[in-house]
């Protein structure tokens, strides 16, 4: 399973990434704009610093540089994402991509979904929770937790297939569209979980361990 991490410039959580980082679970490090300053006072550098860099307000000084201009038709984590697929990693973990501007995070949210469907994990972490773009069939597992919530909206026009185990509400191959509360705030009660759909794309919020 090949990893490879996004940073960028919203809200971090440097103890997460830092505990990952030393493991050894990424494969590369790509700082998006001013992520790069969020690894820098880490003391972290990036296998490439990537953006316009208008954000960070400087060309970093980096093993490998991808500079692009402001003036473009796609966010800077949206050109890591494709830098990501097209190295053919299975997995991104997307740090500082939630929080902020709720503009920015919906259209990462909405990025998550499309590069899950085009083959690849992602989730993203915030303090606390991560988001997880899962594209059918597929099934996510959650390890035992005592409380807590997971909460599971649709991306597609209508997932098919959806089901929650191991958690206080059960989903049983239903059907959720996009126009629906209904996925929020299951609770977790001390049994491994797990989600799945059979086809369409959903986003699981669920807590950290």
């Amino acid at each position: 399973m090949s990893i490879c991490a996004l940073v960028a410039a919203s809200e971090f959580n440097a103890e997460h990434f830092s505990c990952a980082y030393k493991t050894g679970t990424f494969d590369e490090v790509i700082a998006v704009d001013a992520g790069f300053a969020h690894l820098e006072a880490l003391g972290i550098a990036p296998d490439l610093a990537l953006g316009d860099f208008d954000s960070l307000g400087y060309v970093p000084s980096c093993r490998r540089v991808s500079q692009h201009a402001p003036e473009k038709d796609k966010s800077d984590l949206e050109l890591a994402l494709e830098r990501a697929l097209m190295r053919r990693y299975d997995e991104a973990h997307v740090y500082g991509a939630l929080g902020g501007r709720l503009d920015h995070t919906v259209a990462n949210l909405q990025l998550f979904a499309r590069f899950s469907e085009q083959g690849m994990r992602v989730t993203a972490f915030d303090h606390g929770s991560a988001v997880c773009a899962l594209s059918g069939p597929d099934v996510l597992d959650l390890p035992a937790l005592d409380f807590g919530t997971v909460s599971v909206f649709s991306m597609s026009d209508e997932a098919q297939g959806v089901f929650e185990r191991g958690m206080k509400y059960a989903l049983d191959d239903e059907p959720l569209s996009n126009r629906t509360s209904r996925g929020l705030s299951n609770e977790l009660t001390g049994q491994p979980a797990l989600v799945g759909v059979e086809s369409g794309t959903l986003l699981v919020f669920h807590p950290l361990v």
